[in-house]
């Protein structure tokens, strides 16, 4: 799909979630099922991440990330809920949004610019406003897809 993470249609998803420790779990299982990893070691290392600071960084989304072993290049996770979920954000509001990111441990620069381009990606008004919009988890794979492409760059 691009450069900077691969992103599988089965990994894109809407969810039902009450918590931030719910998603994160469902967002473990979505990587371990779809990619073939250790739900298990995924969860410890998010939530390991998570302790520094939250991943909610604002208008509605996160993006929980962390480095793991036994990958070779950077996974993504995206996930819709169905209601909005406090996470502990920068500006105190629910998530609705949460592209979940896993990198090899060793890729620094890798690293940074997926969660740059998630970033831009997620700060788009048309964009944000279109995967809350989207009719179903195709749809929302589509604009992901197209939007991965354009901020690739």
């Amino acid at each position: 799909m691009t450069a900077l993470f691969t992103l599988h249609p089965e990994a894109v998803g809407t969810i039902q979630a009450a918590s931030k420790s719910e998603i994160l779990g469902q967002l473990a299982q979505r990587f371990a099922s779809v990619y073939g990893l250790d739900a298990g070691v995924i969860r410890e290392r998010i939530e390991e991440r998570e302790k520094l600071g939250s991943t909610g960084f604002g208008r509605g989304v996160a993006i929980p990330h962390a480095r793991i072993p036994d990958i070779s290049r950077p996974l993504a996770v995206f996930l819709r809920l169905e209601q909005s979920v406090a996470f502990d954000s920068a500006d105190g509001m629910p998530v609705d949004l949460v592209f979940g990111l896993l990198s090899p441990e060793q890729a620094g620069a890798a690293h940074l610019h997926a969660l740059a381009a998630i970033s831009r990606m997620m700060r788009d008004e048309p964009m944000h406003d279109a995967l809350i919009q989207a009719p179903g988890d195709e749809a929302l794979y589509g604009l992901l897809s197209n939007g991965i492409d354009r901020n690739a760059a």
